[in-house]
């Protein structure tokens, strides 16, 4: 699975559909990716450069980059690409197939199951993901206890649509948003709306 998401970005998103994101008792069928392209993509965390905070997306492909969004949430990513070019998946969306019992502890008793991994940040609170498993190796042969492991698709979606990315001010129209077709865990799409301050017409950055 580390040779495909060595490979094109894109190639790496579409290969994330289907595959299983697992921590201890708990396991996320991936249903929605959305693909970034560091050194061509401005709406990439490493479009800058490499930083302290997003080294993770400049090495092997494979490992676990986890940033707070917004401050309110955790975003987990798939490194991807050749090594030093800093590309990278988002996972947006999941079922959970395993330990629902504890992703609902996690995610609040009220939660139905179509979304308690639905969205970036309710796929991380399920699965107990935080920014202490930033740089985890998702193939690793010898796993840490408790660590969080990427498992390969058993069979192909039969079928992956594709559209805009959601919630970012560039790039917006790059259609490298995929998600699993007919799948109700998709996350609903939203097109980026920039904040409207007193008396200012909303610009896009």
């Amino acid at each position: 699975m580390r040779t495909e998401l060595a490979g094109d970005v894109t190639v790496a998103a579409r290969t994330l559909l289907g595959a299983t994101l697992q921590r201890g008792e708990v396991a996320v069928r991936i249903v929605e990716v959305e693909a970034y392209d560091g050194p061509t993509d401005p709406a990439a965390h490493t479009y800058n450069g490499k930083t302290d905070r997003n080294w993770v997306m400049f090495g092997p492909a494979g490992h676990l980059y986890v940033y707070f969004n917004y401050g309110m949430h955790h975003a987990a990513n798939v490194s991807a690409g050749p090594d030093g070019r800093g590309s990278g998946v988002l996972l947006r969306a999941g079922e959970v197939i395993r330990g629902i019992d504890l992703a609902r502890q996690r995610r609040g008793p009220a939660v139905v199951d179509r979304d308690l991994a639905r969205g970036p940040g309710r796929l991380t609170q399920a699965l107990g993901i935080t920014r202490a498993d930033n740089g985890t190796d998702l193939l690793a042969t010898d796993p840490a206890t408790d660590a969080v492991r990427l498992l390969p698709r058993a069979t192909p979606p039969p079928k992956i649509n594709t559209g805009p990315r959601v919630g970012i001010s560039k790039e917006m129209e790059r259609p490298w948003r995929f998600w699993i077709a007919d799948d109700q865990h998709v996350s609903a799409y939203r097109r980026h709306t920039p904040r409207k301050r007193r008396g200012v017409d909303p610009v896009t950055d």
